[in-house]
């Protein structure tokens, strides 16, 4: 068992772990594996394959998942219960803002329900891009509000929510996604803002939540910023913005280096990430010929990473006893509220 973990998130095939996967895992030593839809089917099975990776670690990962709600969501029914996408809450948030962050709270607080049990400790969330008329719809309604201050403060209740239930929140995408125009799963967007307009906009809820425990980064190419690098492989991007003027202190995750944005090599993209000031890469594909490559490049978290992942792990805390239909009942009325006073 190391005490210093490999610099890289991983994804895995199926539902359960073959034998090359568990013999890779067991020499690669990630930091963390995150879930997808095709990891989860029940669960019972969940749990045993969380139990079956951190056997070969001989340690429990960090386990992580994409459930924000709406479309990004890799639980769902018959075993898990149906969220709506936030777009909603920052409606709420024009006609009662009391009411606004108590949905974003209880919004993570019944997200935290699904995942904690399962032995899932990270939810990718909350989405903290502003919404603008031109965003694409790959953010769509996964953003709160085309108004900073309230995406600041509904993110901030929502990470509150996830917390309590004894889930890990992540702040992305940082510096921002709302400008862009093109969807960084295809091709990589490029937004043109100077940076003070970003800074009046785009750039005030991450700092907000510059405490959070964990951030991911964004694979936009701010020309006004680095008109060479994305932000996810851009020193610059990464030093001067997000931990000098954003003050992001978290552990700082790329989003998925096998997204068409990045043109590379697995491992020359995890390299240059690494370089520019990420913590950690995260690969989702669950294909093992890239996950070597992977493995090669990341290399052993560094100290300040460490460090960061130490604090990460210091908030995971049990959760807080709550009764959960009730908090349900409760969410469920506010949604309501809303859509008879559209």
């Amino acid at each position: 068992m190391s005490l210093r973990p490999d610099a890289a998130i991983y994804g895995c095939a199926g539902a359960r772990l073959n034998d090359e996967e568990r013999r890779f895992l067991a020499d690669a030593d990630p930091l963390g594996i995150i879930l997808f839809a095709r990891n989860c089917e029940t669960p019972a099975q969940i749990r045993a394959l969380i139990a079956d990776i951190s056997d070969c670690l001989g340690r429990r990962p960090l386990v992580l998942i994409d459930q924000e709600g709406g479309r990004v969501a890799r639980l769902r029914p018959p075993h898990w219960p149906v969220l709506p996408a936030v777009a909603w809450i920052g409606d709420l948030w024009q006609r009662d803002r009391a009411a606004a962050e108590r949905a974003a709270f209880l919004h993570g607080r019944l997200l935290a329900a699904m995942l904690a049990p399962l032995g899932i400790t990270v939810d990718c969330a909350p989405v903290l891009d502003i919404a603008f008329s031109e965003t694409h719809d790959v953010i769509g309604d996964r953003a709160f509000s085309p108004d900073a201050e309230a995406v600041a403060i509904l993110g901030r209740a929502l990470t509150a929510g996830l917390l309590s239930g004894g889930v890990l929140p992540v702040i992305k995408h940082v510096p921002g996604h709302g400008r862009a125009r093109a969807d960084s799963h295809k091709e990589l967007p490029r937004v043109d803002a100077s940076a003070e307009e970003m800074a009046g906009s785009d750039w005030h809820p991450f700092r907000a939540l510059a405490d959070a425990p964990l951030a991911m980064t964004a694979h936009i190419l701010y020309t006004a910023l680095d008109p060479v690098h994305p932000a996810t492989l851009s020193k610059t991007v990464i030093e001067d913005i997000i931990r000098g003027r954003l003050g992001v202190s978290g552990l700082l995750m790329s989003d998925d280096i096998g997204m068409k944005a990045l043109s590379g090599s697995p491992g020359a993209l995890t390299r240059a990430a690494i370089d520019a000031g990420c913590d950690c890469v995260l690969h989702c594909s669950g294909r093992l010929d890239e996950m070597i490559a992977v493995a090669g490049a990341a290399g052993k978290l560094n100290d300040a990473a460490m460090a960061r992942l130490h604090r990460a792990e210091s908030m995971l805390r049990l959760p807080q006893p709550a009764d959960e239909m009730a908090l349900r009942e409760e969410y469920d009325s506010l949604h309501a509220s809303l859509q008879q006073r559209l």
